[in-house]
C-alpha cells in the first residue's frame, strides 16, 4: 500500500465511520463465535493496529503484518504482541496455534489468496474459525484499489470457492455495507471518470455528524449479518471453519 496510506489510516481508523462501522460489525461476530475461554487470536495483515483492542475483548491476540512501518506503529499502541511475517509462505507461528484467525481486508491484496488463506488454516486449531472481509463486485475497481496495491475485488461465488478449496468448511458469507452501497457505488464510478483525485481521497473524514450517521447506518447491519444474507453490498464478510 501507498505508505502515505498507513499515515492516514493511522490517524482515522480511530474515528472515521468505516473502521468504525467495520469494528463493530467484527466485535459482534466475533462475540456470537462458540470460541474457548481466552481464545488465541491471531489478526492476520493488522496494519497500523487500529483492531487489535477491539479483539483483546475476545482474548489473547497477536497482531502480523508485513509492511514494517505499520507494524512499527501497531506496536506503539501497546496491545497485544505485534509480529512481522506475510502471507502464504512467511508465517512466524507454529501449526494449530490460534482459536480464531481475523483477515480484515487482507486477502485483496495477496497474489495467491487460496495459499495464502491455506497457509492460515493450518495455524487453526481444529474447530478454529477464520473470519475474512474483503472488497466486493470487479465493477467498483477503480483509483481506490490501485491504491491500495489490491489485486482483484471478489464475488460470493468466487469468494465461496476460495475458501472450500483452501480445506475450510464455510459457516455463512454475505455482502455487506449495503445500505450505504449506491452512494459509495457512485463515488467509484465518478472516481473513475474524473481522474487526477488525491491520493486517499475516500477515506477523508467528513464532518462530525455526517461522520456519525454513517457509522450507524453501516454498523446497524451487524443485527443482520449471520443471520440473513445481505443481496449486496460494497464489501463480503465471511466465517468458516477448520474441520
Amino acid at each position: 500500500m501507498h505508505n502515505a496510506l498507513y499515515k492516514q489510516m493511522h490517524a482515522l481508523e480511530d474515528r472515521h465511520w468505516w473502521f468504525n462501522g467495520r469494528r463493530r460489525i467484527v466485535d459482534e461476530m466475533v462475540l456470537r463465535l462458540p470460541l474457548p475461554p481466552q481464545p488465541r487470536i491471531l489478526d492476520a495483515g493488522c496494519g497500523t493496529g487500529g483492531n487489535l483492542q477491539m479483539l483483546t475483548h475476545h482474548g489473547q491476540v497477536t497482531g502480523m503484518e508485513y509492511d514494517a512501518t505499520a507494524a512499527a506503529i501497531a506496536r506503539e499502541r501497546g496491545v497485544g504482541k505485534v509480529v512481522c511475517g506475510s502471507l502464504p509462505k512467511n508465517l512466524p507461528f507454529a501449526n494449530t496455534t490460534f482459536n480464531l484467525i481475523t483477515l480484515l481486508d487482507v486477502l485483496e491484496h495477496i497474489d495467491d489468496d487460496q495459499a495464502s488463506l491455506y497457509s492460515l488454516s493450518n495455524l487453526l486449531a481444529p474447530k478454529g474459525y477464520l473470519l475474512l472481509t474483503v472488497p466486493a463486485f470487479p465493477f467498483l475497481w477503480g483509483p481506490h484499489d490501485t491504491e491500495h496495491h489490491h489485486k482483484r475485488r471478489y464475488r460470493a461465488s468466487s469468494l465461496s470457492q476460495c475458501i472450500k478449496e483452501a480445506g475450510l468448511e464455510l459457516q455463512w458469507l454475505s455482502y455487506y455495507n449495503t445500505s450505504l452501497f449506491p452512494a459509495v457505488a457512485a463515488v467509484r464510478l465518478f472516481r473513475k471518470l474524473v481522474p487526477g483525485q488525491v491520493v486517499g481521497g475516500e477515506l477523508a473524514l467528513p464532518p462530525a455528524s455526517i461522520n456519525r450517521i454513517l457509522e450507524g447506518l453501516f454498523a446497524a447491519e451487524r443485527h443482520l449479518l449471520g443471520r440473513l444474507p445481505l443481496p449486496f453490498g460494497v464489501s463480503l464478510i465471511a466465517v468458516a471453519r477448520k474441520l
